[in-house]
């Protein structure tokens, strides 16, 4: 619990079988976490027997896509009582121990990102290399260039997926959203911007993969895919008129 607000990790997964009951072990202990919620995206190994087995609940979701995993791991968040989200990944580069810095931010705002574009908080072997990380910038500024007015944004990494935002956010902005895939990241961030939200962003630890390879920026087709992606989404998102 959060300030008597109870809190849920979601985990997107697609077979992670090698992290994920490390993840969901580290997250349980995590301060204030409640409950760890596992989105089984189609898994073809033994990834959601094992993240039950550490104590997860898993649910499945058949639509692919880490928007689509998402998107169905906040839907059940809500629906089964959480009132605070925080978004992991399930490859063991992110720290449960940085979830308090996350929720004490919260209190402030409706989203609360991380970045992992601070070069003294990515830990050695972290898939975060001088490209990838001033190409996190470049995207975080371009966005922060087309929403400066009205919000003044201050954003460095669109792309960092370790984020906490309350369950009314996420119902308020739920129905603008579409993408399912990595693109679904700075969606969401625009569209809390459409509907008049505060974000904040802060620095987490980055760490290396605990195992597997990453979906989205394990080579330089993948990360100029990942990367193209999120450029239209954040055009279509700023140039088009809101959903009602």
């Amino acid at each position: 619990m959060f300030e008597g607000h109870e809190v849920a990790v979601v985990v997107p997964a697609y077979n992670e079988e090698a992290t994920i009951a490390g993840v969901v072990e580290e997250f349980r202990r995590s301060p204030h976490v409640d409950r760890v919620i596992v989105v089984d995206n189609n898994c073809k190994d033994r990834t959601a027997e094992l993240a039950r087995a550490a104590g997860a609940e898993v649910v499945p979701e058949t639509a692919k896509g880490y928007g689509c995993a998402i998107r169905g791991g906040l839907d059940h968040a809500v629906k089964s009582g959480a009132k605070i989200m925080v978004i992991t990944e399930a490859d063991g580069s992110f720290r449960g121990r940085d979830v308090p810095k996350l929720l004490s931010y919260l209190e402030d705002c409706a989203m609360v990102l991380g970045t992992r574009t601070t070069r003294q908080m990515v830990e050695q072997g972290a898939n975060m290399d001088k490209k990838l990380r001033w190409g996190n910038v470049a995207m975080a500024k371009w966005l922060q260039f087309l929403w400066y007015l009205p919000h003044e944004p201050r954003l460095t990494d669109v792309g960092c997926s370790f984020r906490a935002l309350w369950a009314e956010t996420w119902v308020k902005m739920k129905p603008g959203t579409s993408e399912p895939g990595p693109s679904f990241s700075p969606e969401m961030i625009c569209e809390a911007y459409r509907q008049g939200m505060r974000v904040i962003e802060v620095p987490v630890h980055y760490g290396a993969r605990l195992g597997g390879e990453s979906k989205h920026s394990a080579s330089f087709s993948k990360v100029a895919k990942t990367a193209i992606g999120m450029f239209r989404t954040i055009c279509r998102k700023r140039f088009t008129s809101r959903r009602a």
